[in-house]
Formats: structure tokens, sequence, C-alpha cells
């Protein structure tokens, strides 16, 4: 399978938003099943829909597990702001196992 992209809602000055991408960027994505690549996207942006500032706005950071050929996406649970390194990467390769129904 082509790699997946990990999209993170977020927005400048956010604690959260800006903890979980600094988390996210020191983890191997690439070594996950399938792989992922992380692209951030900044809610607040003047380039990014309206629909998407809406549905977000009170509810950044957001991660969101897209496959454009198969035009596939989905929401994934909240993270908690305490997990980091392994633990992290643990609940990422479960969300994408979960998501892709390979339990």
């Amino acid at each position: 399978m082509q790699a997946l992209r990990l999209l993170l809602y977020s927005r400048n000055g956010c604690c959260l938003c800006e903890g979980l991408e600094q988390r996210l960027r020191e983890l191997a994505l690439d070594q996950l099943q399938p792989p992922l690549t992380l692209c951030v996207i900044n809610i607040d942006d003047g380039a990014t829909p309206a629909s998407i500032r809406d549905r977000y706005d009170l509810q950044v950071p957001v991660l969101v597990l897209v496959e454009l050929e198969q035009q596939f996406s989905l929401e994934l649970p909240r993270v908690s702001p305490r997990l980091g390194g392994e633990g992290l990467f643990s609940w990422l390769q479960q969300a994408c196992t979960k998501a892709l129904g390979s339990d």
C-alpha cells in the first residue's frame, strides 16, 4: 500500500498543537506499517478552506489519516498530550492497523 498522509490540523500559538507536532516530528513515521508522511495544516492560514476552519476551530490538534488514490480519510481519536516516544509510535501503529481493518 502507498504511504498514508498524517494530517495534523493545528494553529500557531496552541501549546497542545505545537507539542504534538514536535513529538510527531521526532518519530520515524516512515517505519510504521504503512509508512506515514506528516503534513501540518494551520487552520488559521488564509489558504485553509473555511469548512476546515469551521470544523476544527475548537478541536485542534486533530489527526487525520488520508490516502489520496482511494480517497480514504479517517479522523483519529484524540491523542493524550502525555503520550510520546515509543508510546505515541505504538498508538499510531494501532490506529493505522484499526483504520485499515487489518487487526
